[in-house]
């Protein structure tokens, strides 16, 4: 018997007209913005009850998925101990909680205690239970924990709504009391003074862009809280980190391509900032503390950044010790007792090289044998590496992370002075076993001869004969590369023969500066027919049956998702759009709306432009949907989500539904908000596992590819 799917709901049309340069367009559902509004919220929770009907015969595989996720992953688990003074730092995970407990133990040695799953070291200390304190809470992130130099206080940051505003609390890590929950409402960062007495933070202001830096005294009222600095221009969010030695704030200004740098004495806490580098328009660059001098990455006449080393008494003078080949682009560095550590991109993957330190040279800039300097090594094609956490200045030997599509997350370290890499840990992942399966480089050519690279992985046994279900992801903006990596996740796809894949657009940093620079601003189209091509390529050569293709893309990748539903809708069967920034020409043309005024270095100023409003105009998908077949669309979003505003997949899901031609019934259109959430959806990792299973049955169910291969576990 044919059941008939309940209606989608129907929110009531208000129009109302938008006007920028001569042009007037005509919105009916900007009205459903309003979070507060008990029909908005009415409305949403229509939208919930339709997304479960529609999706009620995939609760049996939703609950599959989950066993499956939960059956990757060793719960019970723990982080490699990290050396900070006299402390060896963990994470500890257990089986059926959703929230971590970070840990410590005494150190007595540089050698790492032997730790295992599930127990206890002696002298091991909770510092923070994770699981307790959300307890009664829908909601629960910790977004940054600091422990104080003499290591008997700990600071730690938390958000109980999903919107990333924060309480922070102070504790006395040896009577295990709260000592301070004065300050609300913060940012991100945090940092103590030398003496103890003050901890760092930042604030937001109503756009939600970080623009101040404040010092509160530990134990006093936030009232009394001192303004540090003040960061006046829109376009620009301030932070700030610690340097190893726990000797420096080190504050940073940055707008899309232009940065500014300051230093703060710790044990001077209430001296003012002092500059160091100044700020120059278009000018990028980070300053590291490298003891008695400092290290610059800089854009500074060298598009792919440049290596350079300062004076503290003239930190905007540079003397360039090492420019990024061609090909290349320099992200940070690290300062260490006998060497730095660079992280940078190489032929599109992300990579470490270490430069050691020359013992009594006197000029700065003879001070690193960039000469001598060698590479992480790591052999495979797809094989992502990144530092990883250092935190001793006198470390002996250089930690960092190595994965690939078909590797699991590994922590592993290599003597600072170069030699032999140990591994200390890899991921555990029950139930995998990376023989049965593949990972490639492809490269499909761009609708400007431009080559863009794809990372794809599949079952060993799925051909390229035009019959498999295919799953593309991309993102495409802010120069974030979207890297290869090992998520677990992605088994139940692959081993239901569904080929991943990952597009390599241009937007992202993968392949260089210039790849950014081609993908933004007017360039910002580049981004999205680039994804076309890399999904065309994957039908061309046949690793796609062209029937049978999911694509996924979050926040601007969201964007992008829209983007190619109105470029190509005939290219995808199906397409997940997680927090999507689909109204973007809406949004940036609104300069009270949280981040806009810092966007228009990424999407140009339509305010004033009359060419960018023209350009976001042409493929901001809420304006360009078609009277066409589309692919099926799950969208999702948050309530509480400051980054891209609940309202945008709400109003786009609206209009799909009322302008494509497609069959809904065979091809739906779904929308879920979740209530109490931010842009990273719900906490917790079951919850997550519990979302992610929803997204994943949908879209195999889609592509006709819910049952598991015959090879695959069962």
């Amino acid at each position: 018997m044919t059941v008939t799917p309940p209606a989608p709901p129907r929110p009531a049309r208000r129009p109302i007209e938008r006007r920028a340069h001569g042009d007037v367009v005509v919105d009916p559902y900007d009205w459903l913005r309003d979070g507060t509004d008990p029909e908005v919220i009415a409305h949403l929770e229509a939208e919930n009850a339709y997304a479960d009907a529609r999706t009620a015969h995939l609760d049996g595989l939703r609950h599959t998925l989950v066993q499956e996720f939960v059956g990757h992953t060793q719960e019970t688990d723990l982080t490699v101990p990290v050396r900070r003074g006299d402390w060896w730092y963990l994470v500890r995970t257990t089986q059926g909680h959703d929230y971590p407990r970070w840990t410590r133990v005494p150190a007595t040695d540089d050698t790492p205690p032997t730790v295992t799953p599930g127990d206890m070291l002696d002298g091991e200390q909770v510092i923070l239970d994770a699981q307790a304190a959300a307890e009664g809470h829908a909601f629960y992130q910790v977004g940054g924990l600091r422990i104080s130099p003499r290591a008997d206080l700990m600071a730690h940051a938390v958000d109980v709504a999903g919107d990333e505003r924060y309480a922070l609390l102070v504790t006395d890590l040896t009577t295990g009391q709260v000592r301070d929950e004065a300050v609300t409402g913060a940012g991100y960062g945090l940092a103590f003074s030398a003496d103890q007495e003050w901890l760092f933070y930042a604030r937001v202001d109503d756009a939600w862009r970080q623009h101040q830096i404040w010092r509160h005294r530990i134990g006093g009222p936030a009232e009394d809280d001192v303004l540090v600095l003040e960061e006046p221009d829109e376009r620009f969010t301030v932070g700030f980190t610690t340097s190893r030695d726990q000797s420096t704030l080190v504050i940073q200004a940055s707008s899309t391509t232009t940065s500014e740098c300051w230093l703060l004495d710790l044990s001077d806490p209430t001296s003012a900032p002092v500059p160091a580098g100044g700020r120059r328009p278009g000018v990028e660059y980070g300053v590291e503390h490298a003891g008695d001098h400092l290290l610059v990455v800089h854009n500074d006449g060298c598009e792919g950044f440049a290596l350079a080393v300062a004076s503290l008494d003239q930190p905007d003078r540079w003397h360039d010790i090492l420019r990024a080949a061609e090909g290349e682009r320099l992200e940070s560095v690290e300062a260490f007792a006998t060497a730095a550590a660079l992280e940078l991109r190489s032929g599109g993957l992300a990579t470490v090289r270490v430069i050691p330190r020359r013992e009594g040279a006197e000029a700065l800039a003879d001070r690193w044998d960039v000469n001598a300097a060698w590479g992480v090594d790591h052999g495979g094609e797809l094989d992502t590496v990144w530092l990883g956490e250092n935190a001793q200045w006198d470390t002996r030997r250089l930690r960092y992370e190595l994965t690939s599509l078909l590797t699991p997350g590994t922590v592993a370290e290599v003597p600072i002075d170069g030699g032999e890499p140990t591994i200390l840990k890899r991921t555990a992942v029950p139930g995998y076993d990376p023989e049965l399966y593949v990972e490639k480089r492809l490269w499909a050519t761009a609708a400007d001869g431009t080559r863009v690279p794809i990372s794809l992985a599949a079952r060993r046994e799925v051909q390229a004969d035009g019959t498999a279900p295919g799953y593309l992801y991309g993102y495409g903006s802010y120069e974030a590369s979207i890297d290869p990596t090992f998520v677990a996740t992605r088994l139940s796809l692959l081993d239901r023969g569904v080929v991943v894949a990952i597009a390599h657009v241009r937007g992202g940093g993968e392949m260089g500066r210039a790849w950014y620079e081609h993908g933004k601003l007017l360039e910002k189209p580049n981004t999205f027919s680039d994804f076309v091509a890399c999904a065309d390529h994957l039908v061309s050569t046949g690793w796609v049956d062209p029937a049978r293709l999911g694509a996924e893309g979050r926040s601007a990748g969201g964007l992008l998702m829209g983007a190619v539903a109105n470029l190509a809708p005939e290219r995808f069967r199906a397409i997940i759009a997680g927090v999507p920034f689909v109204d973007a020409l809406t949004t940036i043309l609104d300069p009270s709306l949280p981040l806009t005024v810092g966007e228009w270095e990424e999407w140009g100023n339509p305010v004033e432009s009359r060419e960018v409003y023209e350009c976001m105009k042409s493929y901001t998908p809420y304006e360009n949907i078609r009277a066409v077949e589309y692919p099926a669309i799950f969208a999702s979003t948050s309530l509480n989500d400051t980054r891209v505003f609940f309202v945008e997949p709400t109003k786009w899901v609206a209009r799909l539904r009322e302008t494509v031609t497609s069959d809904q019934g065979e091809r739906p259109i779904v929308f879920r908000c979740e209530m109490v959430a931010g842009h990273g959806g719900r906490s917790g990792r079951y919850a997550k596992w519990e979302q992610r299973a929803d997204e994943l049955a949908w879209l195999l169910d889609q592509l006709g590819a819910t049952e598991p291969l015959p090879t695959a576990p069962r």
